[in-house]
């Protein structure tokens, strides 16, 4: 019998096990994917979450793998373009965003190498109940029986749409809608300085980002209004170029004589949500337990901060320190409290529809390097953002624009 079946062996499943592992817990891993392999994703990877990795002895191996490191954020909101980098966290001054098969490969190595049992090509067919009490699951290597397999805890950390959140019909919050579709495809031949450097123009309802990753290539996505979805997938290619056209016209022509090197990968189903992360006997992880839209690049750093408090919330009540109730419930808390404000901001920038707050907010950071690279903090998760959003700093911020920047803006006089 193990301690804990984690269901899904990518950014958010292997380094919890790795975690539980070094703590002494016997742990499995199930995926029905093999490794490497790739799947859709922003790549991207903060300071915060490079902090992480460092801590768990791995950003040497990523440091390694030939994926370049980003040291430079340029925003064009319109013709108005605000640059700079987030403050380093614990030495990091940098971001990096690998391709999934690299990545993920990389995890799972780890979490073996630390004492994790890996199946790979395994389908989780059910969950097991004692009760209400999930006690293990029941699946299937390929070509193989059905196995029963007991664990004191399951955790789904299997995506979004995720097996184990609709067998114990976990409960969905602060719902939002999913407020864009995107695509991205990977590129060769952009001009070298790109290579160092993340760029995002946000243009109307259009946007468009731009990521260096592996092998000299160029991870670009466009983003359209959810409401695009259905007029996007009837000429993914044209639509796209046209989206880089209207927001990125300069890079619209460099593309012309680059050399797409893959195929169009993307989605619709970008649904924000938090999800109750626990009940008797499991626990969710990753996008299993929470999403938000992938425009600011959030997803694998907040999987890797929220697996360090998964771990130690189970560690807790496996070794009988803390009872399950308090100890999973302080793990959702704490899950939410970090996550918040971001969740807001993020919703808000995925929905092009930015108030005339942000829209003067734009204004001082492209004009101050200081609040500029505060800013790219609060994306990289360096700054905390209570302190940016926070009244004394917008108040300050707000107060290095011209004294009349507000006559035409009633709602925001008084």
């Amino acid at each position: 019998m193990y301690d804990v079946i984690v269901i899904g062996g990518r950014c958010a499943g292997s380094p919890l096990a790795m975690l539980l592992a070094q703590r002494g817990h016997r742990v499995l891993v199930l995926d029905r994917s093999h490794f490497p392999s790739d799947r859709l994703s922003t790549h991207y990877i903060q300071p915060s979450g490079l902090a992480r990795l460092q801590r768990w002895g791995l950003l040497e191996q990523l440091s390694a793998s030939g994926c370049p490191p980003i040291r430079e954020a340029r925003w064009w909101f319109g013709e108005t373009l605000v640059s700079g980098f987030a403050p380093a966290v614990d030495g990091i001054d940098m971001a990096y965003a690998p391709r999934r098969i690299v990545l993920d490969a990389l995890l799972v190595r780890a979490a073996r190498e630390r004492g994790v049992e890996v199946r790979e090509g395994f389908t989780v067919r059910e969950l097991l109940f004692d009760g209400d009490q999930v006690c293990g699951v029941r699946g299937r290597s390929a070509g193989g029986s059905d196995e029963t397999i007991r664990a004191s805890v399951v955790v789904g950390a299997d995506g979004r749409h995720s097996m184990v959140a609709r067998a114990v019909g976990a409960e969905s919050y602060d719902e939002r809608p999913a407020y864009t579709v995107v695509y991205y495809t990977y590129w060769h031949g952009l001009s070298a300085h790109r290579r160092n450097r993340n760029e995002v123009f946000i243009q109307e309802d259009t946007q468009i980002g731009v990521i260096p990753t592996h092998d000299d290539a160029y991870l670009i996505q466009a983003a359209r209004p959810h409401s695009f979805a259905a007029t996007y997938r009837e000429d993914i290619e044209g639509h796209y170029r046209r989206a880089i056209r209207a927001a990125a016209p300069a890079l619209d022509r460099e593309l012309d004589g680059a050399t797409r090197v893959s195929r169009f990968l993307g989605t619709a189903a970008l649904q924000n949500y938090y999800r109750r992360p626990y009940g008797p006997g499991w626990a969710l992880l990753g996008d299993a337990g929470f999403h938000k839209d992938p425009l600011t690049g959030q997803g694998i750093s907040d999987a890797w901060r929220d697996a360090e408090a998964l771990s130690a919330a189970l560690h807790a009540t496996l070794t009988g320190a803390e009872g399950w109730d308090q100890a999973m419930s302080d793990y959702e808390r704490r899950r939410n409290a970090e996550s918040a404000m971001m969740y807001d901001f993020t919703c808000e920038a995925a929905s092009f529809e930015f108030d005339p707050m942000t829209r003067h907010l734009v204004q001082v950071l492209a004009t101050s390097p200081e609040h500029a690279n505060r800013f790219f903090g609060v994306i990289a998760g360096t700054v905390a953002p209570e302190d940016f959003f926070s009244p004394d700093s917008l108040l300050d911020m707000l107060g290095r624009l011209p004294e009349d920047t507000f006559a035409d803006e009633g709602d925001l006089v008084g």
